[in-house]
C-alpha cells in the first residue's frame, strides 16, 4: 500500500511516499528554519505563505524520487493537527485536492502520532506495546503505545515542553533560533556540573514534567553573571541545563516503565536528537536491561515519512476521513 503523504504542520514543507508503512520511497523537506533565524522564532504568516509557494515543488519532487506517478499512490496523508493553523491548513488544502482528483481514501494524521511512528521506519522489527518518550518544541509526554492506534497519556507538562525550554534559554543567552542543536553543542565543551538546577517533581503524577522552574533559575544565573562579570560562561550554563533536562526527561521514563512492567522504550520528537538525552537514555535502560529505540536523525524534526507511517496504520484498520477533514491546531493524542 502505498501512501502520499504531506506534513505542514510548523516551517517545514514536506512530502513523503511510504509504502506499507515502514518503506520510504522518498522523504522532501523544505525548511524555512534558515527564514526564520532572523526573527528568533516561527513567523505563522509567513510560514503559512512559504507552504504555499513550496509544496507543489515538493509533491513533485517526492513523486520523481520514489518514482512513481499519482496512480500509484493508494491514499493521501495530511497531518491536521496539532500545529500553526495556516500551516495546517496549507497542507490539508493540497492533500484533500490530491485525494478527490483521484477519488482515494484521505487520512488525517496526528502530528504526535507521526513522531512516535518515525521509530516504525527506522526499526522495522519495532512493534508494540512500547512506552514511548515524546519530546519536541511544543511537546513533552510519556505514552503507553499498546497498540498502533492506541495510545495512553501517562505523563506531560504543565507548562514549557523541554524543546519550548531549550529555544528560550538559547534566545536569553544570545544563540539565537533554533535554540536546540546550538545549546547542544555548546554543552559538549562546558562543565555540567556547574550549577546546580532544579528538577520538579509532582506528587499526584510523578510522570508529569515542569521545566518552568528550571528555566527561571537558567535566566537569573545568566543576568546575574552579566551583572558580576559582565559575561556569561555559555558552555557550562548549556551543559548544566541539558543535563537537568536530560535527567528528568529519563527519570520519569525510568519510573514509568518500572511501575507498568514495559520493557521496551521508544524516544520520539525533535529533543530525541539531543546528544545529552541519547546518552543519558541509553545508559539508564542498558542499567535497567530495557529495549531502547530512537529513530534516526533525520526523522527526529518534522518531516512527512512519519506521516505516510502513521497513516498506513489506520487506512488497515479501514479508517480515513471524510474530504471536509478540517485542521485542529490544538489537537490532543491519546487519553
Amino acid at each position: 500500500m502505498i501512501v502520499l503523504a504531506i506534513e505542514t504542520s510548523c516551517d517545514e514543507t514536506a512530502c513523503a511516499i511510504v509504502k506499507d508503512g515502514r518503506d520510504v520511497l522518498s522523504n522532501i523537506i523544505s525548511s524555512q528554519a534558515e527564514l526564520f533565524e532572523k526573527y528568533g522564532g516561527v513567523v505563522p504568516e509567513i510560514a503559512s505563505r512559504k507552504h504555499m509557494e513550496y509544496m507543489i515543488p515538493v509533491v513533485s519532487e517526492a513523486m520523481q524520487t520514489a518514482g512513481i506517478g499519482f496512480g500509484d499512490v493508494d491514499a493521501v496523508a495530511v497531518t491536521k493537527g496539532p500545529g500553526l493553523v495556516g500551516a495546517l491548513l496549507a497542507g490539508i488544502s493540497l492533500a484533500k485536492g490530491i485525494a478527490m482528483a483521484m477519488e482515494k481514501p484521505l487520512i488525517g494524521v496526528n502530528h504526535l502520532e507521526g513522531h512516535i511512528a518515525a521509530n516504525y521506519i527506522g526499526w522495522p522489527e519495532l512493534e508494540p506495546p512500547f512506552l514511548c518518550l515524546l519530546v519536541s518544541g511544543g511537546h513533552s509526554h510519556i505514552l503507553r503505545v499498546d497498540d498502533y492506534t492506541d495510545i495512553k497519556v501517562l505523563g506531560r507538562t504543565r507548562d514549557d515542553a523541554a524543546g519550548e525550554a531549550f529555544d528560550k534559554i538559547a534566545r536569553a543567552i544570545g544563540l539565537g533560533y533554533p535554540g536546540g542543536p546550538k545549546v547542544d553543542a555548546h554543552a559538549a565543551m562546558g562543565n555540567r556540573s556547574a550549577y546546580d538546577l532544579p528538577r520538579t517533581k509532582f506528587k499526584d503524577n510523578p510522570y508529569d514534567f515542569s521545566f518552568s522552574g528550571l528555566k527561571t533559575a537558567v535566566l537569573n544565573i545568566a543576568n546575574n553573571s552579566m551583572q558580576k562579570d559582565g559575561a556569561i560562561n555559555v558552555d557550562d550554563i548549556c551543559a548544566s541545563f541539558q543535563y537537568t533536562v536530560a535527567r528528568v526527561l529519563v527519570e520519569n521514563t525510568m519510573e514509568a516503565a518500572d511501575e507498568t512492567g514495559v520493557r521496551t522504550i521508544v524516544v520520539a520528537g525533535g529533543v530525541a536528537a539531543n546528544s545529552g538525552l541519547r546518552r543519558e537514555m541509553a545508559a539508564e535502560c542498558f542499567a535497567h536491561g530495557y529495549k531502547l529505540h530512537f529513530p534516526p536523525l533525520e526523522l527526529c524534526t518534522d518531516n512527512a515519512a512519519m506521516i505516510g507511517s502513521a497513516a498506513y496504520f489506520h487506512l488497515i484498520k479501514g479508517e480515513s476521513d471524510d474530504y471536509s477533514l478540517n485542521a485542529v491546531p490544538s489537537l490532543k493524542l491519546g487519553v
